[in-house]
């Protein structure tokens, strides 16, 4: 059964810089799409970033919320089973747990999640 496991989060002051991994493990992994999610504190989880993931398609196509356009990079790859979240210019309200997710039955749901890992930003 494949497993989701999120890496990289900690204690950064604002402007700096963080990245998170998710890597995928346990068996096969051939998702339509691997997302971003966070859920800052006392607050519903939201959308951050997400990245098709077949290499057979023509282009990689990425998404982001608003807020974090032009600060954040999610990137790929798909040997390593791997999504990457690169975090700059962070900001005190970035504080929150992030998720990885992936969509593995191409509903448009995401069905597999990793169990989070903790960004703060302090101000």
């Amino acid at each position: 059964q494949v497993q989701l496991v999120e890496s990289g989060g900690g204690l950064v002051q604002a402007g700096g810089s963080l990245r998170l991994s998710c890597s995928a493990s346990g068996g096969t992994f051939r998702p339509y799409r691997m997302g971003w999610f966070r859920q800052p504190p006392g607050k519903e989880r939201e959308f951050v970033a997400a990245v098709s993931w077949p290499i057979t398609w023509t282009t990689t196509s990425t998404t982001y919320a608003d807020s974090v356009k032009g600060r954040f990079t999610i990137s790929k790859d798909n040997a390593k089973k791997t999504v990457h979240l690169q975090m700059n210019s962070l900001k005190p309200e970035d504080t929150a747990v992030y998720y990885c997710a992936a969509q593995i039955s191409g509903l448009g749901r995401y069905e597999l999640w990793g169990q989070g890992t903790q960004v703060t930003v302090s101000s």
